[in-house]
């Protein structure tokens, strides 16, 4: 048991400081040497979990698939396609400018050096079209609105908010991903549909209210 937890510590932490080396250098000059010194483990055991980097780097992806999963979950329930969307972003926006692991998982999948196709970018880009097209079909996209083209939009901003958030270059991430929204509903919603809220700033455990 106690080799076990050890195991499942090492890979832990294996996994995020490739995360961070991954998103310092780039796939292509990433070291393992220099990912099992940050790791704080020997290369001996880096190669135990993961025989090669791009196995390492898929780990990665993995994990942060995962992760966007887990909050599509944790946010799912009621308020229709687009409510559900406007919540999954905020959430997805904050994580990616805290998490290391998840913000490498996107750009790995980006990354000229290799070639994915799989990880967090694919499954929310998939996962966001197929949300606009139900919203489509319950009448809560404007007339003339391309489940396609909105999608694009949609996961282009997201990583792209949540790189600027990780910088720092934002008073905060809810206040960057409301703007966006305020931008973007008008011409997305149908005009007789309930208008999603939007992500603000709100206390543990008390419910969005309408603005």
């Amino acid at each position: 048991m106690v080799r076990q937890v050890r195991a499942v510590r090492t890979r832990r932490a294996l996994v995020r400081a490739a995360a961070e080396v991954f998103a310092e250098d780039g796939y292509a000059l990433a070291s393992l040497p220099v990912i099992s010194r940050r790791a704080g483990v020997s290369t001996g055991a880096l190669h135990f979990h993961f025989p090669s980097k791009d196995l390492l780097a898929r780990e990665v992806e993995a994990v942060a698939t995962v992760s966007v999963q887990r909050l599509v979950v944790r946010e799912g329930v009621g308020g229709g396609g687009l409510q559900l969307l406007v919540d999954v972003s905020g959430d997805l926006v904050a994580a990616l400018a805290v998490d290391p692991v998840l913000r490498a998982g996107f750009e790995l999948g980006g990354d000229p050096s290799r070639k994915s196709v799989e990880g967090p970018g694919r499954w929310w880009s998939e996962w966001v079209y197929a949300l606009l097209c139900e919203a489509q079909g319950a009448g809560e996209l404007a007339r003339g609105v391309s489940p396609e083209a909105a999608a694009v939009a949609v996961v282009a901003s997201v990583a792209g908010l949540g790189r600027l958030a990780s910088r720092r270059r934002v008073r905060s991430s809810s206040h960057l991903v409301e703007e966006f929204w305020a931008l973007l509903l008008p011409g997305l919603a149908a005009p007789s549909g309930r208008r999603p809220v939007l992500p603000g700033p709100r206390a543990a455990g008390t419910d969005r209210t309408p603005r």
